[in-house]
């Protein structure tokens, strides 16, 4: 598809390894994410790098979880099972998600973090009561993962086989919204992930900003992978 051609009709026919039903929600998702954006006078080359950046994607999550109020689960504050991060991507962020998680994380710098607690866990962590410190900052994926199980959640730490636990729809919307932004700008402006345990790492161990990013930057690979993983995960849920 030419450069020139207008961002709606990129985004339109941008495609993206996900469920079709995902991937439809998520275009519609930015189609009134950016209309509102221009509508409030945002020029098209702030749009542009809001839907790089992740801000987009992030903002079409967010909205989906606000109107779910999902109930039976044991979800509570010091239960932080979810927050070992074992994946070989260490947790798929968006830029914007990274630079609020630093943001949040650098005032931190020297202090006991969660990987006192277990090496592969997100340093975000209080390594004392296990409360997330950076909290409000969390990204889309801390979001919407939920749980109606303890105990399952410790089975999977362990690569046992649990069920009870997994990420509420708007994330797999969320990562959709991202995969189309970056087809939709391919040639245009990169649009890149991050590793949350690295980033998280850095910027407690001290590294700007700058340093931060660039050492927690994923392989342009590792984007589809969590797609692949994300609709797989739909699949069985069926």
């Amino acid at each position: 598809m030419p450069k020139s051609a207008p961002l709606s009709t990129r985004i339109g026919k941008a495609r993206v390894t996900s469920a079709p039903e995902v991937a439809a929600r998520a275009k519609r998702g930015i189609e009134a994410y950016t209309q509102t954006m221009a509508q409030n006078g945002t020029p098209m080359a702030n749009i542009i790098e809001k839907l790089a950046d992740g801000t987009v994607a992030q903002g079409i999550g967010q909205i989906g979880l606000s109107a779910l109020n999902p109930s039976g689960l044991a979800c509570a504050k010091g239960c932080a099972f979810c927050c070992i991060l074992k994946g070989e991507d260490g947790g798929t962020i968006t830029e914007i998600e990274a630079i609020e998680m630093y943001k949040a994380l650098s005032v931190l710098q020297d202090d006991p973090d969660g990987r006192n607690w277990a090496p592969k866990a997100c340093p975000s962590l209080d390594p004392e009561t296990l409360a997330c410190r950076a909290y409000e900052a969390r990204p889309v994926i801390c979001r919407s993962y939920i749980s109606t199980s303890v105990k399952a959640c410790e089975k999977a730490t362990k690569g046992e086989a649990a069920t009870g636990q997994g990420t509420l729809p708007p994330y797999h919307t969320y990562l959709a919204a991202h995969g189309i932004s970056r087809a939709a700008l391919k040639g245009t402006k990169r649009v890149s992930t991050y590793s949350l345990f690295e980033l998280a790492s850095q910027a407690i161990d001290g590294a700007s900003l700058e340093t931060a990013l660039a050492r927690s930057k994923h392989s342009a690979s590792e984007l589809e992978a969590e797609l692949k993983r994300s609709k797989q995960d739909l699949s069985r849920a069926r």
